[in-house]
């Protein structure tokens, strides 16, 4: 068994020791619901690529190309800040089995 730290052993909280890490990590397993985009009625105001906080929308010079499903959570923030509800949340079961 390892030996435990004393306190003056921790780290500061919020100390990032390793940057970029979270790039290791499938942090979309962790959704229940999936952003799901509608092309057709999106104007490119790019209002969810700026509100997303996972950096999952996937934009190339200005114009969306899609979502992320490796890093995205399913936090439903792209879905509410867009004005032409180009994103619907779905529940996450309706897509078992299949690939992102």
């Amino acid at each position: 068994m390892a030996e435990l730290k004393k306190w003056h052993e921790l780290p500061i909280a919020g100390l990032i020791v390793e940057p970029g890490t979270a790039r290791k990590y499938r942090t979309g397993d962790w959704r229940v619901k999936r952003p799901v985009y509608d092309r057709s009625k999106c104007i490119d105001c790019m209002f969810c690529w700026f509100y997303c906080p996972d950096q999952a929308i996937i934009q190339e010079k200005g114009v969306m190309k899609g979502i992320d499903y490796f890093y995205c959570k399913g936090c439903g923030v792209c879905a509410n800040v867009c004005p032409k509800s180009a994103i619907e949340m779905r529940p996450e079961t309706e897509f078992v089995g299949k690939e992102d």
